[in-house]
């Protein structure tokens, strides 16, 4: 006779079981009348396309009792508004991990994900322009802002980039954000895709310290990186912003003269970072142990759709799944195995695993536990945040302004699809 297991222990299934609920709770789906499938079996589906890395149709074709992929796609296409998925999620990912936080000053980062899009940019409306990577300059884009604590990721909020979306449009979201968390803030690093001067000064009037590489726009930063040695120097970007940058150089492919010289730039202002080889090394921690970028290409489903809330909803869903992982048991993760893996009352899931190193170790938040072992017990009920960002009237008004500027845009684009 097996032992019951430890209400300070989970294992996978708690985790996914933990995640659908959390979202079968919070993001409703209307399903009309006379439906079989519940909203509960449509999360987990994507919540086991994820945790597998695979499709839709492949969690469907492989597991028992499971709908027809069809009527999944159906079901959840034309479902979701990206607003309310971004506030959703944005929820769900900070409510338990803010609460396993240390109490003294974080690092937090900004990535963007650029998706490439290799369709007919008139089948779909929430495509982001971006600079040509991979043989496109078309993408679903995704910004994500997270923590980084003892090398692991934790993200706290997400965002879709549309056409008319700026980085800075986002920068501005994300450092109200920061602004109403309790929560201190070492610095903030950021993808270079946020090296522009409207972000910078955002930065500045925030009184953040951060650290970025810059591009090498116009002349002068060119020959600044072209030549010279490790320096700091001041520059002038655009004629708007005036800011430090560490230029580092280093020696590569074993060749210790002028042509062996890589050279770095690095737009930093913080207290701790002094030299060019501190902004290097600083900036390297953003990556740590883990990516946060790579992470994220490697946990979310596989899907051709074009419904920007389903794939929105598809990334939240591999996010959530990847904090409760790393707040719950502080595991590594790993590719699934071939083959499914059993769940709990008799049904199976296919490609669903997740192992880490101590499998059921005891977790580091005895209220995270409860929580998890409330929800997956199938009892009932909303679980309240328990530590909530209080969002200023600046990032409401900037919110809205950027929710119009997406409507306008979408609007903007279905006229013109159809007068062609």
């Amino acid at each position: 006779m097996e032992k019951p297991q430890a209400d300070s222990k989970i294992e996978e299934e708690h985790l996914l079981n933990f995640v659908v609920n959390s979202l079968d709770e919070e993001l409703a789906i209307d399903l009309g009348e006379d439906v079989k499938v519940t909203t509960e079996t449509l999360y987990e589906v994507l919540a086991g396309a994820s945790a597998g890395g695979t499709s839709i149709n492949h969690v469907c074709e492989t597991t028992d009792d499971s709908p027809h992929a069809n009527t999944v796609r159906g079901h959840l296409t034309d479902q979701f508004e990206l607003d309310s998925v971004e506030e959703v999620g944005d929820m769900l990912l900070q409510r338990d991990t803010l609460e396993t936080l240390p109490d003294r000053p974080v690092e937090v980062c900004a990535d963007l994900h650029l998706d490439p899009y290799y369709g007919d940019e008139d089948e779909t409306e929430a495509l982001y322009s971006s600079q040509a990577k991979r043989g496109t300059t078309t993408f679903h884009a995704y910004a994500t802002l997270y923590v980084r604590v003892r090398n692991k990721r934790y993200t706290l909020a997400v965002r879709q980039l549309v056409a008319g979306d700026t980085t800075s449009d986002v920068l501005a979201e994300f450092l109200e954000l920061l602004d109403g968390l309790d929560l201190g803030v070492k610095a903030v690093y950021l993808d270079r895709g946020f090296y522009n001067s409207t972000c910078l000064k955002l930065l500045y009037a925030h009184n953040y310290a951060y650290a970025m590489p810059i591009i090498k726009w116009g002349e002068t930063i060119q020959q600044e990186l072209n030549t010279g040695w490790s320096r700091e120097i001041e520059h002038d970007l655009a004629g708007e912003v005036t800011f430090p940058v560490f230029i580092d150089c280093v020696y590569q492919q074993g060749r210790y003269d002028e042509h062996g010289v890589a050279r770095h730039g690095y737009a930093a202002d913080a207290p701790f970072i002094d030299t060019p080889q501190d902004a290097r090394e600083h900036y390297s921690k953003r990556f740590g142990i883990e990516s946060s970028y790579r992470l994220a290409k490697q946990s979310p489903a596989f899907t051709s759709s074009q419904d920007a809330g389903l794939r929105l909803v598809m990334f939240v869903v591999s996010l959530l799944l990847q904090n409760s992982w790393r707040y719950s048991i502080g595991g590594t993760w790993r590719r699934p195995a071939a083959g499914g893996a059993a769940s709990g009352d008799g049904r199976s899931r296919s490609s669903v695993r997740w192992c880490c190193e101590q499998l059921g170790q005891p977790l580091a938040s005895g209220g995270l536990s409860q929580r998890i072992n409330h929800l997956t017990t199938g009892s009932s009920g909303s679980c309240p945040p328990l530590r909530t960002a209080v969002v200023s009237d600046n990032a409401a008004a900037s919110a809205a302004n950027r929710r119009r500027r997406r409507l306008r845009a979408i609007e903007t684009h279905r006229l013109c699809h159809l007068e062609s």
